[in-house]
């Protein structure tokens, strides 16, 4: 079992994705507002240090893991540094012959995008080894739940503060809702299989 119990790595995970939204909404487009390099500064980087913080919640899970569990979290890491760096270096080049308009905005994606398909990766690569994804995923809220709950609070805060925010914004959010329904999605498919499995082997 690991030393980071699943439950608080969850509540803190949870918290500073609620933080990283709320700068997103409430600070970040301030600093466009402002003429002050240094608190334009501070304004436009305060988005990164939940996001830096959740880094760090990753790596102490991954190194209070078993053998298995690490193992899973590093091919998963692996596959999705793989998949945003070629992805990155087709977008570079189609944006250096201008064949697609691309500006320094699409950078904001490349960590959304690369926790996307760390969590793909690695519900395969638990799923192809019959591990699962948690150890305490029976107790309490089941994890697909939690992550439907993020995806509606996300749609539901996109909707109503549609007309007050940029398309960045409206992009952002929007993307961020569709990952968390489609890790909802894949992690409860999951569930249901592995609940299946015990009654298909003991026919």
């Amino acid at each position: 079992m690991s030393r980071f119990p699943y439950r608080q790595y969850q509540r803190h995970l949870m918290l500073a994705m609620t933080v990283y939204v709320g700068c997103m909404l409430l600070v970040w487009p301030m600093a466009r507002t402002v003429d002050t390099l240094p608190l334009k500064l501070l304004l436009t980087l305060a988005p990164v240090v939940p996001m830096l913080y959740v880094i760090g919640l990753m790596a102490r899970r991954i190194r209070d893991s078993d053998e298995l569990e690490q193992r899973t979290h590093l091919v998963a890491l692996g596959v999705a540094t793989v998949v945003v760096g070629a992805l990155s270096l087709v977008g570079g080049f189609l944006a250096s012959a201008q064949v697609v308009p691309l500006d320094g905005s699409i950078l904001i994606w490349v960590f959304p995008l690369m926790m996307f398909c760390y969590g793909a990766t690695r519900w395969w690569v638990a799923r192809r080894y019959g591990a699962t994804l948690s150890c305490n995923d029976e107790s309490g809220v089941p994890t697909y739940l939690r992550f439907l709950l993020m995806a509606i609070v996300l749609a539901a805060i996109a909707v109503g503060c549609w007309r007050s925010l940029d398309d960045a914004s409206r992009g952002l959010l929007c993307g961020m809702s569709g990952g968390f329904a489609v890790l909802a999605m894949m992690l409860g498919i999951s569930r249901r299989r592995a609940r299946r499995q015990p009654a298909g082997e003991g026919q």
